[in-house]
């Protein structure tokens, strides 16, 4: 099993950061049929072969994901267009 654990800083409200953080997640989702829900101050997602959650916090977003064997192969594809949306929609920088 391969991990994606990437955390970014950003300068918006929580408000604003978790609808830029729901937009992420439905790109995602129309890219990689993923199902994804908010529980609090994390959105939860999966689909056969990957599971995890993109917690939004002031000043900080964190996408955590396990890929299971049959995506792994994808994860440098997944963890450029999450770091592509989180340029263009959080202006931020990675920690």
């Amino acid at each position: 099993m391969s991990q994606i654990d990437m955390r970014a800083r950003h300068s918006m409200s929580v408000k604003k950061a978790q609808q830029a953080a729901d937009e992420l997640a439905r790109d995602l989702a129309d890219k990689f049929d993923i199902d994804y829900g908010w529980d609090g101050d994390e959105i939860h997602f999966e689909r056969t072969g990957v599971h995890g959650k993109i917690t939004v916090r002031e000043h900080e977003i964190r996408i955590k994901a396990a890929l299971g064997i049959m995506l792994m192969f994808l994860k440098p594809r997944i963890e450029a267009e999450i770091v592509e949306v989180l340029e263009t929609h959080f202006n931020c920088s990675f920690v």
